[in-house]
């Protein structure tokens, strides 16, 4: 099953040869240049929702004892089945936030403490995942992805004594489950960027 990701976020599918197990999101609104280390250390914008104005996201905040937001915006989030929903992504000094935008039900917390590495490809594609290693892994989408990893990056080092790991490759595995592992691969083509993200099959005992 092929799948198209629209300008709006909407996914479109048509019928191919590919395995059910695969998937292919095609990135026709990035361009082709190749990602720099150097991209990750600019200015942010930070919070684009407004978070302050909206009583649902500052009540899941305080419920925490959180409340210094460093990045807060509308993404899209790939479920352990594979499937793509918008989400909206909280980066907070101590911890990330995942929430239902139409539930305002907070979906995950993920201390930054918890948080192993990110991995994203070398190329300007919209993706990155965060891993980790306690809970299971994240994989998101977003035009924004270079300033989230630089929001990270920076709230790790000035929570801890440690530098977030930042891992680029073209091809990366995470732990869409417990007990599932899927593998990423970017592909530059005309147009943009191929990404295809398959099931890993467990070994045999």
């Amino acid at each position: 099953m092929d799948a198209m990701v629209d300008d709006d976020g909407s996914v479109r599918s048509d019928r191919s040869d590919q395995s059910k197990n695969e998937k292919i999101v095609m990135e026709p609104f990035m361009g082709m240049k190749v990602r720099g280390r150097a991209s990750l250390h600019r200015d942010c914008e930070g919070d684009y929702l407004d978070v302050p104005s909206d009583p649902h996201l500052m009540k899941i905040l305080s419920k925490q004892g959180d409340d210094k937001v460093l990045f807060a915006d509308r993404v899209l989030k790939f479920t352990g089945s594979g499937k793509m929903k918008q989400r909206i992504l909280l980066i907070t000094d101590f911890a990330i936030y995942i929430i239902d935008p139409d539930s305002d039900l907070l979906k995950r917390r993920i201390a930054l403490a918890a948080v192993d590495k990110l991995c994203l490809s070398k190329l300007s594609d919209n993706f990155f995942a965060i891993i980790v290693p306690s809970e299971y892994d994240c994989l998101m989408a977003s035009t924004r992805k270079t300033e989230i990893v630089s929001v990270l990056v920076d709230a790790t080092r000035s929570t801890s004594e440690y530098e977030l790991e930042v891992d680029f490759s073209n091809r990366f595995e995470y732990h869409a489950a417990a007990d599932s592992v899927k593998e990423v691969e970017f592909v530059e083509v005309e147009g943009g960027i191929r990404t295809r993200i398959s099931k890993k099959e467990s070994p045999q005992d």
